[in-house]
């Protein structure tokens, strides 16, 4: 346990110019005091660890000190070799990087894991693009995905409804969902955050001047976040449905799985058939129809009376294909 402890910390110090003690007790989950003493096994063991005294001081290497990654275990180095993901990694422009990155972590790895590359690659290929949908790598990824890298501000013009519009934007973080590629950027003027679709952009032009980062930028909890208030923000209408058992347990499988839930827990107790009642807010009365027909005779819509009658003249029409006669083939 305190080897791996130790292996950390040099790894963490060889990432940063210095680490406070406070820094690093937070990163490796134990106190101060526990930092102090690693810090002195590391130098009696040749790792030329510096402390610097002082409220503004802290703990750094000396003399470019840089370790070699002979303390991975097997199941580490196949997890370091997971974390590229290859058709993005192509489509951002950024391939012939990560294979000269992969050949040199190779290179520093023992030769009893020189295969975790290999080994990985057969057990784990992600396929982000949803079924049935052939997905288009935007053209203007690269361009977009390197000024993001380089912390460029850059000059987009994309489509709004039947306009182009122009933005000045500083891209913080690049989100694949589903197949689709989303810029997260920040618009200097108002200054807020905002999420774009790049395949819907027609110019972007980079130029040399560069933005400062908002360190508390948190891209995965952002995306989360937008996700979310969008998923919401689509859902405009409602419906009043009952719904067998069965239709009970199929409902997050035609709809929007969350507001689903909510709509369930919101509802009533089961009437004497066993159906339950519920409220169900929807994208739009159209949408709805396509998603609830899914459900079949598990479902039975109550309100909107209009949505009512689409329903019983679409059941009208099936029970008709079943009960009129044919000839056996």
């Amino acid at each position: 346990m305190r080897a791996a402890r130790l292996i950390k910390m040099v790894l963490l110090l060889q990432s940063r110019p210095s680490m406070t003690a406070a820094e690093l007790a937070r990163e490796l989950e134990v106190s101060e005091r526990t930092v102090t003493r690693d810090a002195q096994a590391l130098s009696e063991a040749g790792v030329p660890v510096y402390a610097d005294r002082g409220r503004t001081g802290g703990y750094r290497l000396i003399g470019g000190y840089r370790t070699r990654l002979t303390g991975l275990a097997r199941s580490e180095a196949e997890a370091l070799f997971l974390s590229g993901v290859p058709g993005a990694l192509r489509e951002m422009g950024l391939e012939d990087a990560a294979s000269a990155a992969r050949l040199k972590v190779s290179a520093a790895l023992l030769p009893s894991l020189r295969d975790a590359s290999h080994t990985a690659a057969q057990r784990f290929h992600l396929d982000a693009p949803a079924w049935f949908a052939e997905p288009k790598t935007p053209e203007l990824l690269p361009a977009v995905a390197e000024a993001v890298w380089d912390d460029r501000r850059i000059t987009a013009r994309y489509r709004r409804q039947e306009a182009d519009v122009e933005r000045e934007l500083e891209p913080y973080g690049l989100v694949l969902k589903a197949g689709v590629w989303y810029v997260c950027a920040r618009v200097p003027d108002p200054g807020s955050f905002r999420v774009y679709r790049i395949d819907r952009f027609t110019a972007v032009e980079s130029g040399d001047e560069r933005f400062v980062r908002d360190e508390g930028f948190d891209l995965p909890g952002f995306w989360e976040e937008r996700a979310a208030q969008f998923a919401r923000s689509i859902l405009r209408a409602t419906v009043v449905i009952r719904l067998s058992e069965a239709g009970v347990r199929q409902l997050k499988y035609a709809v929007d799985p969350v507001s689903g839930q909510e709509a369930l827990a919101d509802a009533g107790p089961p009437d004497d058939e066993g159906r339950v009642t519920l409220t169900l807010p929807v994208e739009s009365h159209d949408v709805a129809y396509t998603q609830l027909l899914a459900l079949g005779p598990e479902v039975e819509v109550l309100e909107p009376s209009a949505l009512r009658e689409r329903f019983a003249q679409a059941a009208a029409r099936t029970a008709g294909y079943y009960t009129r006669v044919t000839d056996s083939p």
